[in-house]
């Protein structure tokens, strides 16, 4: 059926969630991807300064693949149960979180990868109780989007107090 191979192909980012270790790791580095691509685009990454429109644009896809991503989890549970490692829409859209608002460098994505990882992986200051006691498609976005926020925060500090 075709909606459930949209469905699919936007739960797994593209295929990434087929991984056969470390999916959540291939969801984040799709995001990652990307962002580099969008920042070339913009043409922040020689000018190592906050693009308006990189940020924007991050905003919206972040909009529209959370809406999407709990459309094809709703989708996909009666086949693949609630929130399988598969689904990994959620991690591309969680490291997007993770660098909105910061200027491009090659320091600041490899951070916002291990940052990201280990608000995702380890799930604390509630991320844990999100991902155990919420049973719902948003929920399956909803633990990576807050885990976003806090890798946001972390790495915003850093940006602040470390870097020039």
């Amino acid at each position: 059926m075709i909606k459930n191979r949209i469905a699919k192909t936007i739960a797994t980012s593209l295929g990434f969630g087929y991984a056969p270790f470390g999916p959540g790791t291939f969801g984040t580095a799709l995001g990652l991807i990307f962002y580099v691509v969008f920042a070339y685009a913009f043409g922040t990454v020689d000018s190592q300064v906050q693009s308006l429109n990189l940020n924007l644009l991050l905003i919206g896809l972040i909009i529209i693949f959370t809406w999407l991503g709990t459309w094809s989890a709703k989708v996909l549970e009666p086949e693949w149960g609630h929130d399988p490692g598969k689904i990994v829409i959620d991690e591309t859209i969680g490291v997007w979180i993770t660098l909105l608002f910061i200027p491009f460098s090659w320091i600041n994505v490899l951070l916002a990868f291990v940052i990201f990882r280990f608000f995702d992986i380890l799930k604390p200051l509630g991320i844990r109780a999100i991902d155990e006691k919420l049973h719902s498609p948003f929920s399956v976005m909803l633990d990576d989007i807050v885990a976003g926020i806090y890798s946001a925060i972390t790495l915003q500090v850093i940006v602040y107090f470390f870097q020039t």
